[in-house]
């Protein structure tokens, strides 16, 4: 019976030949640094599970946001651990998506053809850092207030637009609730949508070009 409707959906959706392209394909001699975009891809999705979690009982206002995480860590059953794992996660992918992109670098992975395979992992990277810097202000207390502060006021030295930079992040002159709003609209809508859009070219690119192996001592 498995049988018959896995080939009933395998004439259907050709469920061999994506199997046979994704998963069953060639790949060169590697290495323990090459499992590092694997877990950066674990990562994420362990941020997006634990962040729909939060997402629940966080209300984004500063009335209520710092109250609001303490509901959480004391108050919701292992929300306590669904934190823990957010806030430990996103250090931890930043650190994984940054040590990826050297491997790729010091590899000359980053060569023809692969150049765009490169620039794809590098708005990951950005985007990363985006997500951890947004982040870092949605428990609106006094660190995450300041630290945000100075991120935003080192982001208005830019020449000349730098001014612009700093009322844009902030929504005005100081943070406020604006900020907050505007912080947490980006960290759970626009970066995860770059992201995982990112992610895809990223994939289709791994699997239309390969990987590039260790190179040797002729490279």
């Amino acid at each position: 019976m498995t049988t018959k409707v896995i080939d009933w959906l395998d004439e259907r959706l050709g469920l061999q030949g994506i199997y046979s392209t994704v998963l069953d394909r060639k790949v060169p001699k590697v290495n323990w640094w090459f499992t590092l975009g694997s877990a950066s891809l674990f990562l994420f999705a362990m941020q997006v599970l634990t962040g729909i979690f939060l997402t629940v009982y966080y209300v984004p206002s500063p009335d209520h946001a710092y109250d609001s995480i303490q509901f959480i860590m004391n108050g919701v059953p292992f929300g306590w651990l669904m934190r823990g794992i957010h806030h430990w996660g996103a250090s931890l992918m930043v650190i994984f998506v940054f040590a990826h992109m050297l491997r790729t670098f010091f590899y000359g992975a980053y060569k023809y053809p692969r150049e765009l395979t490169w620039l794809t992992g590098a708005v990951l990277l950005l985007a990363t850092v985006g997500m951890g810097f947004t982040g870092y202000l949605l428990p609106w207390n006094q660190r995450a207030y300041w630290a945000t502060t100075v991120g935003t006021q080192i982001a208005g030295k830019v020449p000349i637009i730098g001014p612009y930079i700093t009322q844009v992040m902030r929504g005005g002159s100081d943070l406020s609730a604006v900020t907050l709003a505007r912080f947490f609209s980006i960290h759970i809508w626009f970066l995860p949508a770059v992201i995982g859009a990112m992610i895809g070219v990223h994939m289709y690119l791994i699997i239309r070009l390969g990987i590039a192996g260790v190179p040797g001592k002729e490279d």
